[in-house]
């Protein structure tokens, strides 16, 4: 390649994302990646967790594409076949006092656009985890887990079916800007 129309620094499911994209739309992609290996850095230490957008401000934009891109995301895993589980999770309260705390996630939840949590009462939530101590709890559906990794080597497959390619070992030193472009 003597000539490319984006150069992606980064071999993690950000930049793996980002070269997915740009190479279905037509464009020459080349992805850089210092390491030996697609996704040795901060992609390989992530909780592999789906998020389900509750914690955030409500109207951010954190809010916004978490929401919106859990479901993408869940779509994406099964088009593609990536090993996921929307497996949901608890939120407790250990104790009366810790209730109050619930209600504040159930209402920020419900104004980001994650209102799909449901309150359990001590009882129900013991019928889905037995060993549970818990006074209060909300569950939360569409929280899953994801094998990061496979998800990147999907991602790259989609990047490279549509002409992008990937240098392992290949560090990028300096860049300037001519005419606007790097």
């Amino acid at each position: 390649m003597d000539h490319v129309d984006c150069i992606v620094a980064g071999a993690g499911v950000i930049g793996l994302a980002i070269a997915r994209e740009m190479a279905q739309r037509g464009m020459d992609t080349l992805i850089l990646e210092a390491e030996h290996a697609i996704g040795t850095g901060t992609s390989s230490r992530n909780s592999e967790v789906i998020h389900a957008g509750i914690y955030y401000p409500a109207g951010s934009l954190k809010a916004r594409l978490c929401v919106a891109g859990r479901e993408k995301l869940y779509r994406y895993c099964q088009e593609r076949a990536v090993p996921h589980a929307r497996c949901g999770k608890l939120i407790v309260a250990t104790d009366a006092e810790q209730e109050p705390v619930l209600a504040s996630i159930l209402a920020n939840a419900s104004a980001c656009g994650a209102g799909d949590l449901t309150p359990l009462t001590a009882a129900e939530a013991r019928r889905l985890e037995p060993k549970l101590r818990c006074t209060a709890a909300l569950l939360s559906p569409a929280t899953g887990i994801i094998d990061s990794h496979a998800l990147m080597l999907a991602l790259l497959g989609d990047a490279e079916e549509h002409g992008a390619a990937l240098s392992l070992n290949t560090r990028i030193v300096s860049g300037r800007i001519e005419g606007g472009r790097i």
